[in-house]
């Protein structure tokens, strides 16, 4: 995966949990050069967690070094995504998988990761009054960035933990102070326990997911607050008979074409039905396209029947119909097409 850190920092301490390691962490641990910043192409950099983008010639530090580990290191805790397609890029270094972030996991610098060494050995990190234990999984990569590897990130610092979700809950932080949170009075209101779906029961069109049984899904009642351009993610979704969005469409009972440019928003975000029939105008890859909404992408509830067996949405979603992408000029067979950062706003 290889993940780079976001740009909202918190400081805390770090105990790597062993007595000696392999290898050695440098007593003074310096740059080891630069590397000069590369434009991403359009969609190609994700920005999920607030994550930053290479700036076309700007010059970054790169480390094959980090500080030394001590009882209590000082390190920089950060937030990422080990989930596919979210913004920690590709499957986790230690074992080439992706893993949920509802697991406390996390990815170190170059220099702690220390050539594996650490792969699937527990931390304790302390912070915010807390203490939580993590499995290492990954490398932040402080020596490259800025390429299709590393999503067009830059090089990762070399105090780098870059943490799961579940390690920020797990250390009671607000989400205030989360990085990339702008859902600062938007939080989870309560959650679901999966279910096995009945045979044939999940439909899995638009490679949708299916709930797994006895896995906590969050719900939310709200969804983060609306501005000129609000972050949204954008999936795909069916809104015709039969196909992977469930029932008919919540704003007028009816099934849509997919031809047409058409979207579902989070609870949230749908607000009762007010923006039932509106028009919102979706940014994303470069382009710009006018969709109205007719359905709703339900964050309270899911694994059920009435939800075709697929987890609740989440709070930040608009979930659009094929038209939409095509308009968007997302090809199909790029890393994007079915999951996409974007921005929206009320037309």
């Amino acid at each position: 995966m290889k993940s780079l850190s976001s740009k909202l920092l918190y400081v805390m301490l770090l105990i790597l949990v062993a007595t000696q390691w392999p290898g050695s962490e440098a007593q003074s641990c310096r740059p080891s050069g630069q590397i000069r910043g590369k434009k991403p192409p359009p969609g190609q950099c994700n920005t999920g967690n607030d994550s930053d983008c290479c700036k076309e010639g700007k010059m970054y530090p790169v480390y094959k070094c980090s500080p030394t580990v001590s009882g209590n290191t000082k390190a920089t805790l950060t937030i990422n995504s080990f989930e596919k397609r979210k913004d920690g890029g590709g499957p986790s270094e230690c074992d080439n998988q992706y893993h949920s972030d509802d697991v406390p996991i996390v990815a170190l610098s170059t220099g702690w990761f220390n050539h594996r060494s650490r792969c699937h050995r527990n931390i304790t990190i302390n912070g915010n009054g807390r203490s939580v234990m993590a499995m290492v999984v990954d490398e932040c990569d402080s020596t490259m960035g800025c390429d299709d590897d590393h999503d067009y990130q830059p090089p990762c610092a070399n105090n780098i933990v870059d943490a799961s979700r579940a390690v920020w809950v797990e250390k009671a932080m607000p989400s205030a102070q989360w990085p990339g949170s702008e859902a600062q009075s938007c939080r989870p209101s309560g959650q679901i326990r999966g279910k096995k779906p009945p045979p044939g029961q999940c439909n899995t069109g638009n490679d949708s997911d299916c709930c797994k049984e006895g896995k906590m899904y969050p719900v939310y009642k709200c969804s983060p607050t609306v501005s000129g351009n609000t972050k949204a993610t954008l999936t795909i979704n069916s809104f015709e008979k039969g196909k992977d969005g469930g029932g008919p469409s919540e704003c007028d009972n009816q099934y849509h074409s997919d031809d047409v440019p058409i979207v579902a928003l989070s609870t949230g975000w749908f607000n009762h039905r007010s923006r039932c029939h509106r028009n919102i105008t979706i940014n994303g890859n470069g382009r710009s396209v006018s969709a109205m909404v007719v359905d709703e992408c339900d964050s309270t509830m899911g694994c059920d029947d009435d939800h075709d067996y697929q987890p609740p949405c989440a709070n930040n979603i608009v979930d659009a119909s094929r038209a939409v992408w095509a308009a968007l000029g997302v090809p199909q067979d790029s890393d994007d097409w079915g999951w996409m950062d974007i921005t929206w706003l009320d037309a």
